[in-house]
C-alpha cells in the first residue's frame, strides 16, 4: 500500500514548522546512517537530539493525532520522533530498504519498521527533481507532494529520492511500527473502515448495518492487533 495524505499540515503549520527548522544546524545525513546507507546517500539533516528537531517533531506529531486517515491507515503503535531532512545541489539518497527495526541513540527504546512515511515541506514547483520513487508490487511510483501533504509507504519497499538538480527539498521522515503487523491485514481494515464511513453518510452512524459492520471491523481488529 501506498498512500497518500492530503494536508496533513495547513499552511500556518508547515510555515511555522520551517522557521523552527530552518534555523537550525544541519549536518551531513550520515551522521546517522549504517554501512550500506553511505553508500548511496546524500543530504543533510537535523540532529535528532537538537531543539529545533525536537520542537519540530512535536508539531508534526500532533498533526498525526488529528488525521483519521493516518490513524486508520496505519492503526500505530509506535512512532519513531520525526526528523528532517534536505536535499540541494544534486544531492539524492540512492535505492535502499528502510532498517527492520530502529533504535534510538543512548537508548534502549526501538521501533519496528512497518511503515515509512514523508512528509513533504517545500512546494513542488520550488526545486527540480526530489521526486520520492518506491518500488510495489505494482510497478515504480513516483510521488512529489505539495508543502504539508505527506505519503505513507511499507518499509520494505525498495524506494529512493531522485537526484535535486534545482533548489532545495524539505521533508520531514519517520517510520511507524503498527499494532497490526500483517501488511494485507492493515489494508483490509483500512478498506472496511473507508467503506463503513462512506455507508455511514449515506444511511447515518445508528443504521443496524453499520453498527453489525463497526462490530466486524473491531472484531477483526482484535484478531490482527498484537499489542
Amino acid at each position: 500500500m501506498l498512500l497518500q495524505i492530503p494536508a496533513l499540515m495547513d499552511l500556518q503549520e508547515v510555515r511555522s514548522l520551517r522557521a523552527i527548522i530552518d534555523a537550525g544546524d544541519w549536518t551531513d545525513g550520515n551522521a546517522t546512517s549504517g554501512h550500506q546507507a553511505r553508500l548511496v546517500k546524500h543530504n543533510l539533516q537535523l540532529p535528532e537530539d537538537c531543539e529545533a528537531a525536537r520542537r519540530g517533531a512535536q508539531i508534526v506529531l500532533g498533526c498525526l493525532s488529528r488525521n483519521p486517515l493516518f490513524i486508520a491507515a496505519a492503526l500505530p503503535h509506535r512512532i519513531y520522533p520525526p526528523m528532517f531532512n534536505s536535499y540541494s545541489g544534486g544531492q539524492t539518497y540512492g535505492l535502499h530498504v528502510d532498517n527492520a527495526v530502529r533504535v534510538r541513540a543512548g537508548t534502549d527504546w526501538r521501533v519496528r519498521s512497518d511503515l515509512s512515511m514523508t512528509v513533504f515541506l517545500e512546494n513542488p514547483e520550488d526545486y527540480d527533481g526530489g521526486e520520492l520513487t518506491v518500488e510495489t508490487r505494482f510497478g515504480v511510483q513516483t510521488v512529489k507532494l505539495a508543502a504539508g501533504d505527506a505519503v505513507l509507504y511499507p518499509s520494505s519497499s525498495l524506494h529512493m529520492v531522485q537526484p535535486v538538480t534545482r533548489g532545495r527539498r524539505v521533508a520531514s521522515f519517520f517510520w511507524i511500527q503498527s499494532m497490526v503487523r500483517d501488511e494485507g491485514a492493515r489494508n483490509s481494515l483500512l478498506d472496511l473502515d473507508q467503506s463503513i464511513q462512506t455507508l455511514a453518510s449515506r444511511v447515518g452512524q445508528d443504521d443496524p448495518s453499520i453498527v453489525r459492520l463497526t462490530g466486524v471491523y473491531h472484531n477483526l481488529l482484535r484478531h490482527w492487533t498484537e499489542c
